[in-house]
């Protein structure tokens, strides 16, 4: 749900749906057979895990690739973690977003999507073709803030913020996101990106892939956080370190709808798909509390649901709820992978 119920003219789905057709227009100059095959090359590359040694998204068709492959997925999963934060951060309004290592500019469509109240995205990008198609499409949109996006290049630890947003007499944003951006850093650099992060916003949101190289990430993201006097707003339901051992992860699931360039880039049949990522939403706003999240699916038998659970107490357990608890049953029936548990 948005996090204003007095919205009822906003329509979430009509702005991934205009990015949608954007990016169909914007890129039918190209040959399908070359995104592509640019496509298969950046699955490789980011499968790989390792650091890349120079900026990936250095070529125009390259860009065009990485538009078409990733955008709908970096959307979808933006989309899902600013639902969360509705419940989480009541209070979050998102009226200036900056977008660090924005790429093509997937987080403003996102916010766009969630935010009617956006005024102000400033998108920081080294890179000057991804900057030259993300501005295009931007300016392609019917959102005023998207059309005035402002596009800077800026490269961390080597460029300098814009000055509205650096130093004393710089104007916090309301949210600042590092979507996919910190596994492509260098250890050295995470922290300063984290840190930066928090320097020009009040919330901050980090995204990584959800496996278990990026949530580890995501949790040296979050301890640079906490450390710095952030609250967790989600998808933590505590401030303690995380329950899960051995083996386990946490991330979570975005559904996300494939256009016909979006399947045709990939080779896939489908109509949609499942993005996987790891999270953490972090802010200076009060956060307001819940019992727990649900970290897998849930356990649907006959009279009989098992919740795995992330709980405010720090710990991560199977919560069993039976037929015979009534409304604690109907609700538990209603949960999904990483819904939250109010009571």
């Amino acid at each position: 749900m948005p996090n204003d119920l007095a919205r009822p003219d906003h329509d979430p789905r009509a702005v991934v749906d205009e990015l949608r057709d954007v990016l169909a227009e914007t890129l039918a100059g190209h040959r399908v057979e070359a995104l592509a095959g640019r496509v298969a090359r950046l699955i490789q590359a980011y499968r790989s895990g390792s650091v890349p040694a120079s900026v990936i998204l250095d070529d125009p068709v390259t860009v065009a690739a990485y538009a078409a492959y990733r955008m709908p997925a970096t959307v979808a999963a933006l989309s899902a973690v600013l639902e969360q934060a509705a419940d989480a951060v009541p209070s979050l309004r998102v009226r200036r977003l900056v977008d660090l290592g924005g790429g093509t500019g997937a987080a403003g469509w996102a916010v766009a999507a969630w935010a009617p109240e956006l005024e102000q995205v400033d998108v920081l990008e080294q890179s000057e073709p991804a900057r030259a198609l993300g501005a295009g499409l931007a300016t392609a949109s019917t959102v005023a803030a998207l059309r005035e996006s402002r596009w800077q290049p800026w490269t961390l630890g080597r460029s300098a913020l814009p000055s509205d947003l650096a130093g004393e007499q710089g104007v916090p944003a309301d949210l600042a996101v590092l979507s996919y951006v910190v596994g492509e850093l260098p250890d050295a650099l995470r922290h300063e990106a984290v840190a930066t992060a928090m320097s020009v916003a009040s919330t901050v949101l980090v995204v990584e892939p959800g496996t278990p190289a990026g949530y580890r990430r995501v949790l040296g993201a979050r301890e640079v956080l906490v450390g710095a006097g952030f609250r967790v707003a989600a998808p933590c339901p505590h401030q303690g370190p995380c329950p899960l051992a051995g083996d386990d992860w946490c991330h979570l699931p975005a559904r996300v709808e494939r256009s016909a360039l979006h399947r045709a880039v990939k080779g896939a049949e489908l109509s949609s798909e499942d993005e996987k990522f790891s999270y953490v939403l972090a802010t200076r706003l009060p956060v307001e509390p819940y019992a727990g999240r649900v970290i897998r699916h849930p356990m649907i038998r006959k009279g009989l649901v098992g919740l795995p659970l992330c709980q405010a107490d720090g710990t991560a357990a199977q919560r069993l709820v039976s037929k015979r608890q009534g409304a604690a049953y109907k609700e538990a029936r209603k949960l999904d992978w990483g819904d939250a548990l109010q009571h």
